[in-house]
């Protein structure tokens, strides 16, 4: 038997995982608490996705464990040992909002939280690709330095800037403000890498832009066009923070993320880091979804405006993939942003 575990089982990127692991023949554990539940509120509960899983997948096993309890995530892995395959730890608190609150519970749950997994890894299982779910906010607000236009609907780099096709690796992680929620993801993202490297683990920090999908149970702190979509539909009047509402944003559906996940495992690599978002495939600016959300739903949308941007927020966040998919060159977009938007339409509508 190959078992795959999966963290954060039952939120929009861990049960994408899952069902396509499963239908790939593997055993999956899943590893879900519903902390999302005691971060945002009952309304953003994932219980309804790991009942699902469990009726639906023949070959899923459901752990309501912690991943800060290192006990418990030891016993996982050595109850399944060198049967493990694979893992994929999305796992997390989210919001960087949420994370200036509680900054214990937000570094224990990201930080410490992934060590014990990468321990876990070490000892039971070290040959099994490790893909972890990191974030853009591990640069800060470094990418604010950027030479940025404001146009009617978005802010825009300067044409032929060198992040003109998106932002690569290569922009330092240093001198920035993180946010609290940046700083714990940074500590979790340099503890994947220095596993690969200094264990020689097939390790992947995947740094992702905004992960999105039909399935996303969004709220005002966290799942942005999911959230948008549901004020929209609902008549709930929505916020915009800063940036005259021009801050862009790409957005990759949850399908292709996990897609890319699949095409590590298949061929991994040591201590690997890449940015992977919706690219210039598939953003947009806060205005412009308003427009589409619209469009989409033939509802408008109650929103106001607050000149206060959130700490550490980016003006603009495009992902540049290249780096990706010159190791991954199977790897495609599946999902543009209107496709995207419908779908979360059709999951959210009366």
């Amino acid at each position: 038997m190959s078992v795959a575990i999966v963290t954060g089982a039952a939120g929009l990127i861990g049960a994408e995982t899952a069902r396509f692991l499963s239908r790939n023949g593997l055993h999956v554990v899943g590893i879900d608490n519903d902390m999302r539940a005691a971060f945002f509120g009952i309304e953003a509960s994932t219980a309804w996705s790991r009942r699902q899983l469990e009726s639906e997948l023949h070959n899923y096993r459901h752990f309501e464990f912690d991943v800060r309890n290192g006990e418990a995530i030891d016993e996982i892995f050595a109850t399944y040992g060198k049967s493990i395959v694979a893992v994929v730890h999305t796992a997390a608190q989210p919001s960087h909002d949420w994370a200036a609150r509680d900054p214990q519970t937000d570094f224990t749950v990201n930080a410490n939280g992934t060590l014990n997994l990468l321990e876990a890894a070490r000892e039971f299982s070290p040959e099994a690709p490790f893909v972890f779910t990191s974030t853009n906010k591990v640069y800060g607000d470094t990418p604010n330095r950027l030479p940025l236009r404001e146009l009617e609907k978005r802010w825009e780099i300067e044409p032929g800037h060198e992040y003109e096709p998106g932002i690569s690796e290569t922009m330092s992680i240093d001198y920035t403000k993180h946010s609290l929620f940046g700083a714990s993801k940074v500590a979790a993202d340099i503890l994947v890498q220095e596993y690969g490297r200094y264990f020689g683990m097939p390790t992947v920090s995947i740094r992702g832009g905004c992960l999105t999908g039909p399935a996303h149970a969004g709220t005002e702190l966290h799942g942005f066009l999911s959230y948008l979509m549901i004020c929209t539909v609902s008549g709930r009047p929505y916020r915009v923070f800063g940036y005259k509402g021009k801050q862009v944003r790409d957005n990759i559906h949850s399908f292709d993320l996990v897609e890319a996940f699949a095409e590590f495992i298949r061929a991994p690599r040591t201590g690997e880091v890449y940015n992977l978002g919706g690219s210039r495939h598939s953003n947009c600016s806060m205005l412009e979804a308003i427009d589409l959300c619209e469009e989409i739903s033939g509802r408008k949308l109650s929103w106001s405006y607050e000149e206060a941007n959130r700490i550490g927020d980016h003006i603009w966040w495009i992902s540049d993939v290249r780096k990706f998919q010159s190791h991954y060159p199977n790897w495609k977009f599946r999902y543009g942003l209107r496709e995207i938007l419908e779908e979360i339409y059709a999951a959210v509508k009366p």
